[in-house]
């Protein structure tokens, strides 16, 4: 997976980062937005318009968002 939504995003629905997403691989859940690991290309358009900063590369995730790797990957199951 190249980017994650992290928890910045809860109750935020700006989806600045769905209309830039050239695969549309971001989805909307109940309370936040979730990137399909097995669908992003890694291009970093959504980061790069995410007004809250919700959106990190996977190997940069700060530790204590880090359970959001699993939570993105487990709403796409």
């Amino acid at each position: 997976m190249a980017f994650v939504i992290t928890s910045a995003c809860q109750n935020e629905k700006s989806a600045d980062c769905v209309s830039v997403c050239p695969v549309d691989c971001i989805e909307e859940g109940e309370n936040m937005y979730y990137i399909d690991p097995d669908s992003c290309i890694g291009c970093g358009a959504c980061m790069e318009v995410c007004p809250v900063e919700a959106i990190y590369e996977e190997d940069e995730i700060p530790e204590s968002e880090k359970k959001y790797i699993e939570i993105n990957q487990s709403f796409f199951n």
